[in-house]
């Protein structure tokens, strides 16, 4: 059983900051990558950045110079610190990570459960 568990979503003004984490949890034996996506109302899911378990990071053009995605492989967490947030930012934040379980010979991609991010204008 493996579980993702994401924090730090909430309400902010435009031009403000937060910083979501999302923990792994369970029977792990490896995490390759790592990452965020969001889905707004009425829109398809999409990615925001990833993050590889060498530390080589891939961003959405909408989001390239504000948000820093991160890890710490000891703790099998990774981070995406938002600045300069914009009211289209909004939407409901998913972490994924591809995940070796003990005694599984592939990866999987698992899924948070989500974390709602709000930006006013």
């Amino acid at each position: 059983q493996v579980q993702l568990v994401e924090s730090g979503g909430g309400l902010v003004q435009a031009g403000g900051s937060l910083r979501l984490s999302c923990a792994a949890s369970g029977s792990i034996f490896s995490i390759n990558d790592m990452g965020w996506y969001r889905q707004a109302p009425g829109k398809q899911r999409e990615l925001v950045a990833t993050i590889t378990n060498g530390g080589n990071t891939n961003y959405a053009d909408s989001v390239k110079g504000r948000f820093t995605i991160s890890r710490d492989n000891a703790k099998n967490t990774v981070y995406l610190q938002m600045n300069s947030l914009k009211p289209e930012d909004t939407a409901v934040y998913y972490c994924a990570a591809d995940i070796r379980r003990r005694a599984i010979p592939f990866t999987s991609r698992y899924w948070g459960q989500g974390t709602q991010v709000t930006v006013s204008s």
